[in-house]
């Protein structure tokens, strides 16, 4: 069996098969991955992040381990001004708000997330596993096309505060593509982090974050909030097509069950049916997204918890009921800061994980060179509100690492970075590789669609010229997308026949010799 990774930049991909070389197995080359990504991806990942992982074989069984944040500020009262406010980003052709400030900062749980993940299956030394990362840091990475198109747009982040432009700058201006960046800072904590492991980040790093995101500060971090966390194993969701599973984040995120709801209506659509992107395989797909959304409107984000409501939301009769109501109120999709690594070892070792840093909240741990999340301000993840939540609440989440299974074998893994278009972007992979026989790399990087309500966004790039038309009979009010847009997402697969690495956001595939 040939060992592959798939990651969202070619330098996290490298740092993960560097360790599959010298011996270790899946776990620990996407934990490599991942310290590489802070450097490599660092818009999208941090080590003030968050992320979920889907790891395991055929003998060991598979898990997911949640390490998504939770609300902050036990122990302590909301300060009398929170530093929260609104940021506009300008698209060009539409435009999106998100908050930031110290006040949107939720609990910092990456690190504790990867250190649990390596400990649980990894084999070889930690120091080891995060060297790649930590010569990334010393030495300097490049800056990727896309992580600079990133940057650019998130500029109004990026600038706020001389400590976070300070990392993505060069010679005092935001770095062109090319440009070698380096964080000195972020080498050392990396580097301490090998030899030291959980007892730096409950100390050196927990000081960091209370110093500079307390209540004081006009944040809600306290020391408790840090002392309480841990990690939480969970049971994959589990769902058929045909003779496979796919294996899955379960709830309380809601990203795997909605893909489960969507994988169900496809099938009962027979979606295969169709020749690979006319006109009737996209109307179909497009009908398949909205049962999606108006799910998740309608019941999902309800009910996700509830004791057995799972089997109900999966049920056929369900599904046919959601296909007759679906097209409601129209919702807006917004941009994400995610990025997604999979591997697949020589043993048949997988993991799935999907990071995030949401946009950043625009300051930083300036002694550690750490950009700090913006969870608490994001729209898709706080349905409520903003700062409705306890302290202490586990937040959800999109992100859907997943594999898919057969004959208790895993035939590959993917999952995606993309805000609320992480289901509709996994739903693709899933089904352009499975339903119409295209290879990994063809399915993770054909033309996209996401709905949202009544709203149809798409990607006309080599779309035929009657589908596309048949898109914007059906729905008048689509956003048409005339090139490849990491709106989309970014699908990053591994396989048994294969690798896709989603050329949006600079998804690269690897073989390991």
């Amino acid at each position: 069996m040939k060992a592959r990774i798939a990651a969202g930049d070619r330098q996290t991909a490298q740092a993960g098969r560097a360790i599959l070389r010298a011996g270790g197995n899946a776990v620990d080359a996407a934990v490599a991955a991942a310290f590489a990504s802070f450097l490599t991806e660092p818009l999208l990942a941090s080590p003030a992040g968050a992320g979920v992982a889907l790891h395991g074989d055929a003998a060991r069984g598979f898990e997911v381990l949640d390490f998504f944040t939770v609300v902050p500020g036990i122990g302590a009262q909301p300060p009398a001004q929170l530093d929260f406010h609104e940021i506009t980003i300008d698209f060009g052709t539409t435009s999106q708000s998100f908050h930031v400030g110290r006040g949107a900062a939720s609990v910092p749980t990456a690190m504790f997330g990867l250190l649990q993940l390596h400990q649980r299956g990894g084999r070889a030394p930690l120091s080891e596993v995060v060297a790649p990362a930590v010569a990334l840091a010393r030495h300097g990475c490049l800056l990727s096309a896309s992580l600079r198109y990133v940057t650019a747009l998130l500029t109004p982040i990026v600038s706020l505060t001389p400590q976070v432009e300070a990392l993505y700058s060069a010679d005092g201006m935001i770095a062109p593509p090319g440009t070698q960046i380096r964080n000195e800072k972020l080498a050392d904590f990396l580097e301490a982090l090998g030899t030291e492991g959980e007892s730096l980040l409950r100390g050196a790093f927990a000081d960091a974050l209370v110093d500079a995101f307390s209540p004081d500060n006009g944040g809600l971090l306290t020391r408790e909030d840090i002392d309480r966390y841990k990690p939480v194993v969970r049971k994959p969701l589990r769902v058929a097509y045909g003779d496979l599973s796919v294996l899955t984040n379960p709830p309380p995120s809601t990203g795997g069950t909605l893909i489960g709801i969507g994988l169900r209506a496809a099938a009962a659509a027979d979606l295969g049916q169709h020749a690979f992107l006319s006109p009737d395989h996209v109307i179909a797909l497009a009908d398949v997204l909205s049962i999606v959304s108006h799910a998740r409107r309608s019941e999902v984000d309800r009910r996700i918890e509830e004791p057995g409501a799972i089997a109900e939301l999966l049920d056929d009769a369900t599904i046919a009921r959601w296909r007759k109501e679906a097209r409601g109120v129209s919702e807006e999709a917004h941009l994400g800061g995610t990025t997604h690594i999979s591997v697949i070892d020589k043993d048949g070792g997988v993991v799935s994980m999907t990071l995030t840093n949401g946009e950043g909240c625009g300051h930083a741990l300036a002694g550690l060179g750490i950009h700090v999340n913006n969870f608490l301000g994001e729209d898709d993840i706080n349905p409520l509100g903003f700062h409705k939540l306890a302290a202490g609440t586990r937040m959800t989440t999109m992100m859907a690492p997943s594999v898919v299974v057969e004959g208790g074998q895993p035939r590959f893994v993917l999952g995606s970075g993309g805000s609320n278009r992480i289901r509709s972007a996994i739903l693709h992979g899933v089904l352009n590789h499975l339903a119409f026989g295209q290879t990994l790399d063809v399915a993770v990087n054909a033309p996209r669609m996401h709905v949202e309500g009544n709203k149809l966004w798409f990607e006309a790039a080599d779309m035929p010229a009657e589908s596309v038309a048949a898109l914007v009979e059906r729905w008048p009010d689509a956003a048409v997308f005339e090139d490849r847009s990491m709106f989309f997402g970014g699908v990053n697969a591994v396989g048994l026949d294969g690798a896709g690495g989603d050329r949006r956001r600079g998804g690269t595939p690897l073989d390991v010799d």
